[in-house]
């Protein structure tokens, strides 16, 4: 089950050509590809090209009628080792993940793809999580481009140069025997947009022909001494088969050269920043017609010496609006000039941050400065400059400003886990905890801090491997999802564990999906998948690779039991690893499918029970006890209300979704009985009615009673 479902767009995916498509970004991307008679699309999900995934799985009987094959690959590996398939055979193919740590995960198999080369086009699309809006560490795909040697597109943020850079990417992969990685940022992902269609095209050579017809060439190989020679191939072949098909195909962009002694040079993907900073400045419309030269990347590797050269010879400076570091494309343009013998100024980061997202705000205030330097005449009166780059409000102190961390949802079943963690080490002391890629990280923030490092995902258990020592009876605890026990945990770390005798007791937060990337099933998911294979039990697999000690717990929220468990497992340390299932559904993906059959139901005028939770404010102590080892966004602090008490009270907010864990973690913790359930219910029924009166009276004598 995916986070929504795209049956209804993918309907686009069939406009014909010379008719106008309207869509998203990856439903542009989706279109592209089969326009482009892709043979095969793999990958796996994350920020910012998950639901391209899901667009993909949507449109199966669309990839069945053109004979294109397509899989949820196990991790990025798998996926980049897929295009090993148009190493030999002219067949397109296509695979897609997040970037930067996509491409890492994929790193070894992209390297030994791009070494040997590609027959058929190899396309990589990666989700550029970069900036205020990323997931991941701040780093760039561009170091990975040039380190394999694979040709980096960065299209301008419009879903016509976007679908341009998919067809022309395949042909340049084509071209010069390289595979090609297409960057799409965060915001060309999400942006809406027009395009003139094609018509989808049918793989011209296809899949069966290349299984019945099997070929084998040890020169496309990485072996030596094959290998030595694809070094020099790079160089001397592919490398200028690709700057040929890039300059004859005009695949970078020059506007309004010549009409100025200063320029810009922009990445693909700024363009539309740069137009917004030159807009508020009074130099271009919103439509890009700009009064300053601009040099258009949608190549930003390899770059193209001829038309560096062409774009500052006849100008005194440019400025390159690169984003992120290091400023790989400004080294590069740096030598390209001094080898032509240029004697044009090139400024870059010294009139822009960096690090850091380029913001249109950003690049305005740098784009001035460069503007003061060298052609202030272009300049409006220093009073007519837009507010983004005068000297804003005085910065408030952070200390001021009540910090908001992220957080589990409200209802979120891997909350209950780590209330029991923190309920077991009142017993057993605190423990080292290794934490992993997924929802479960919040649990290293407050209220919980449980968490002390994380290196990849699956990687919860080997990032604890080093801290293992005969010299103590306690032990380390790890914990990963479901989603990175299948990508990487189940060898990397819990089969490491047991071929080393480590003792660490590793936590497989289980809540039924892929979670964090968007609820994609996965080999252990209950729901019923009709093209892939599910129910597949995580404890059956550890067991099968030398688990001896491992439990599953089914319902998370009870968490006297799951604090009983982690009590056990920590009581006595052992040589060989432990292991706990905690299953819980994900509660978003649960309500997605219950919450529209709830409304229905009640539509329809039958009986709907919902449970919710409150606090008796008479009870309540106001020691927020409560609040310190749960989190929930719905439990929170409201005014006492009684006079003689200071401390403010707990409450429950009416986003309450009636999961019932601080009630339970209450119980669990012996505090105070103030928590209580109660059902709400819509189209009672006559003992529903009879019930609430007879409470009604009871309430009332006890009131009585009380004062008599």
């Amino acid at each position: 089950m995916a986070e929504r479902s795209f049956l209804q767009e993918v309907k686009k995916l069939r406009t014909g050509a010379g008719e106008e498509f309207v869509g998203e970004g990856i439903l542009a991307v989706t279109k592209a590809l089969l326009q482009s008679g892709v043979a095969y699309v793999g990958g796996y999900q994350g920020a910012p090209i998950s639901h391209l995934m899901d667009v993909l799985g949507d449109s199966k009987e669309i990839l069945d009628e053109l004979g294109v094959h397509f899989e949820n690959s196990a991790s990025e590996a798998t996926a980049a080792a897929s295009l090993a398939a148009s190493v030999h055979y002219p067949l397109r193919g296509a695979i897609t993940f997040k970037s930067t740590v996509g491409t890492n995960v994929a790193s070894d198999a992209l390297a030994n793809l791009s070494s040997g080369g590609v027959t058929g086009g190899a396309l990589i699309i990666v989700g550029e999580d970069y900036g205020e809006g990323a997931s991941i560490m701040q780093e760039r795909s561009h170091a990975f481009a040039m380190k394999s040697q694979i040709w980096l597109l960065d299209p301008r943020p419009n879903l016509t140069a976007i679908v341009d850079s998919v067809e022309k990417g395949f042909q340049l992969s084509e071209a010069s025997n390289t595979p090609v990685m297409l960057e799409l940022r965060l915001r060309s992902c999400h942006m809406h947009g027009k395009f003139i269609a094609k018509d989808n095209l049918k793989p011209s050579f296809t899949l069966k022909d290349a299984i019945e017809n099997p070929k084998q060439d040890p020169a496309r190989v990485v072996l030596p001494p094959a290998s030595f020679a694809h070094e020099q191939e790079k160089v001397h072949k592919r490398w200028p088969a690709a700057v040929k098909f890039i300059k004859e195909n005009k695949l970078n962009e020059f506007i309004n050269d010549g009409s100025q002694d200063i320029g810009i040079a922009v990445q693909g993907g700024l363009y539309n920043i740069v137009i917004r900073a030159l807009q508020l400045l009074g130099l271009s419309d919103v439509y890009g017609n700009t009064k300053v030269p601009l040099y258009v990347m949608n190549v930003t590797y390899p770059v193209i010496d001829d038309e560096i050269v062409e774009f500052a010879r006849e100008k005194k400076a440019f400025l390159l609006v690169e984003e992120g570091q290091p400023d790989y494309i400004e080294q590069n343009l740096h030598a390209v000039l001094r080898r032509a013998d240029v004697a044009t100024k090139l400024h870059g980061k010294d009139f822009l941050p960096v690090a850091g997202e380029y913001t249109p705000a950003v690049v305005t205030k740098g784009l001035l400065e460069f503007l003061k330097k060298y052609r202030p005449d272009l300049l409006a009166p220093e009073d007519a400059l837009p507010s983004v780059v005068k000297p804003s409000a005085p910065r408030i102190k952070a200390e001021s400003v009540h910090g908001r961390p992220p957080s589990f949802c409200t209802g979120c079943p891997e909350r209950p886990i780590f209330t029991a963690l923190k309920l077991a080490e009142r017993e057993t002391g605190k423990h080292h905890v290794s934490a992993d890629i997924g929802c479960h990280l919040f649990s290293i923030l407050p209220p919980f801090n449980i968490g002390a490092t994380t290196m990849g995902y699956g990687l919860g258990s080997a990032g604890a491997s080093a801290l293992q020592s005969k010299d103590t009876d306690r032990a380390t605890i790890a914990f990963m999802g479901d989603g990175g026990f299948w990508h990487n945990g189940l060898t990397s770390g819990i089969g490491n564990d047991v071929f080393n005798k480590n003792g660490t007791l590793t936590v497989v937060v289980d809540n039924a999906y892929s979670a964090a990337t968007g609820g994609q099933d996965l080999l252990s998911s209950k729901a019923e998948n009709e093209i892939r294979s599910t129910k597949h039990p995580i404890e059956r697999a550890v067991r099968g690779i030398g688990v001896k000690w491992a439990k599953t717990v089914t319902n998370t929220y009870k968490v006297s039991e799951m604090r009983d468990l982690f009590i056990e497992a920590l009581t006595k340390k052992t040589e060989e690893p432990k292991v706990i299932v905690a299953q819980s559904e994900c509660t978003l993906n649960r309500m997605r499918r219950e919450k529209p059959a709830m409304t229905k139901r009640i539509k329809e005028g039958k009986r709907v029970v919902k449970e919710r939770f409150g606090i008796d404010p008479e009870t309540c102590t106001g020691d927020h006890s409560c609040i310190r080892i749960n989190g929930c966004p719905s439990l929170t602090v409201a005014d006492n209300p009684d006079p003689m008490r200071k401390d403010p009270i707990a409450t429950i907010l009416s986003s309450c979704i009636g999961c019932g864990l601080c009630g339970e973690a209450a119980h669990a913790a012996v505090l105070c009985p103030s928590f209580y359930r109660t059902e709400v219910i819509s189209n009672p029924n006559v003992w529903d009615r009879f019930k609430l009166l007879q409470n009604g009276i009871d309430r009332r004598l006890a009131r009585i009673e009380a004062h008599a």
